[in-house]
């Protein structure tokens, strides 16, 4: 009877004991796997950069105008009024750091999350690296910017962005059309990716129902055909965005694979 009692006792005690270990050790895998910490915003580098404990931290999923471009300054100074000289909870994604050794995170103030903000208010399109927990977030504050047409998701209203049309979006060559039945001039119109990586028209007209093809690469143009120069490649495999805009910066049309 005592025995028993011994090994009833015994039995007990471990598995208190594997109870206790696996909270604190599901704790810890928790934090692990939604790593984070707090961070002190010092200063706005620019829409999608910021000096946040002494360290250069881009945000993640996002990337606003550079300067000169449209919305530049709209764009740092929305991230200034939200977050400069406040406490902000960084959290990180796959990758901590970028090829230049700048910290990658998405940026928590009061339960929002920042970088969802720039998006949703048209001061960055998205720019996915990986895609986590956020990525259905960015993707819908999107459409909403599209469908409010804020800022950088505001509609071209040239009478040539009814007009040209996206026949083909394929590797490294692009086809757009001109369906009506008037020549468009598209100087200075631009063709960007995600990134920084931008193809500006430079004085061409598309004539009424013809298309063009810009292809990545460092050839010469020829009739019907643009080349993107200095480029080894532009679109990547694992995803993309196309973003057509205006000589004004207005957005004609966007495509996403």
């Amino acid at each position: 009877m005592e025995r028993k009692r011994g090994i009833i006792s015994i039995g007990f005690l471990v598995c208190l004991l594997i109870l206790i270990n696996y909270n604190f050790i599901d704790g810890n895998l928790k934090e692990f796997v939604d790593e984070s910490e707090t961070g002190f915003v010092e200063k706005i580098v620019d829409g999608d950069t910021a000096i946040i404990n002494g360290n250069s931290t881009r945000f993640l999923g996002i990337n606003t105008p550079e300067k000169g471009e449209k919305y530049y300054s709209e764009a740092k100074n929305f991230l200034s009024d939200l977050i400069l000289n406040k406490t902000v909870i960084l959290k990180y994604g796959k990758d901590k750091k970028d090829l230049y050794g700048r910290t990658l995170a998405y940026i928590i103030l009061d339960g929002k999350n920042v970088n969802v903000e720039q998006v949703r208010n048209g001061f960055a399109n998205l720019y996915i690296y990986d895609k986590d927990e956020y990525t259905d977030q960015l993707k819908q504050a999107w459409n909403e910017c599209i469908a409010n047409g804020k800022n950088l998701c505001e509609k071209s209203n040239d009478k040539c962005s009814d007009c040209v049309e996206l026949k083909e979006f394929e590797n490294q060559e692009i086809i757009l059309e001109n369906k009506c039945n008037f020549d468009c001039d598209l100087a200075k119109w631009s063709i960007k990716d995600e990134g920084r990586k931008k193809f500006v028209f430079e004085d061409f007209i598309l004539e009424k129902n013809k298309e063009v093809k810009i292809i990545v690469g460092n050839k010469t143009d020829s009739d019907g055909i643009l080349y993107w120069r200095d480029e080894k490649y532009v679109w990547t495999e694992t995803g993309d965005t196309l973003f057509l805009r205006d000589d004004e910066g207005k957005l004609v049309l966007w495509k996403e694979y």
